[in-house]
């Protein structure tokens, strides 16, 4: 928040925060205490478990990269992985798995929120994947969850240097 007031002179009007749970009382209420007046905060709750098929009755491709099946105000599944008609192909080799992406936590528009999430799975600069089906924010959530539960204690001596080449 100290950033963007920084940079751009002012609150962000809205923020979003993405998590791969719903979130509870509590870390809410600390999300709450430090958004400053003023600025909307929507708590985005994404899972990536498969949870539903789509299959193709005729045609060569699956489901098309972007399409979403809207269950409410609230809640949908996002296909991020697809047949992507720009390259002329699909991406996955088996049929693709949505994502389920519900508004846990304040309050948005629906596709406004679907929209966010497919531009955040385009493009992953850091590791340069192209569409790989899970926005940047999770995926650098993930990476930096592997760094800070790695294990310091390591008991076998380190290999020798052939092994490596």
């Amino acid at each position: 928040i100290k950033s963007y007031r920084e940079q751009m002179g002012c609150n962000p009007k809205e923020m979003f925060i993405h998590s791969k749970t719903r979130f509870n009382r509590e870390e809410w209420d600390a999300f709450i205490e430090v958004v400053p007046e003023g600025t909307k905060l929507v708590g985005i709750t994404i899972d990536t478990r498969p949870q539903i098929k789509l299959y193709k009755a005729e045609g060569a491709f699956p489901i098309m990269r972007g399409n979403a099946y809207i269950i409410n105000e609230r809640s949908a599944f996002l296909w991020t992985i697809g047949y992507v008609p720009k390259i002329r192909t699909a991406l996955s080799l088996e049929v693709p798995n949505p994502i389920f992406i519900e508004i846990n936590k304040g309050q948005s528009e629906i596709g406004q929120v679907l929209r966010d999430i497919m531009a955040l799975t385009k493009l992953n600069y850091n590791a340069c994947i192209y569409a790989d089906g899970i926005p940047v924010t999770l995926r650098f959530a993930d990476k930096i969850g592997e760094i800070l539960t790695a294990s310091t204690d390591i008991s076998a001596p380190p290999l020798a240097f052939k092994y490596y080449i």
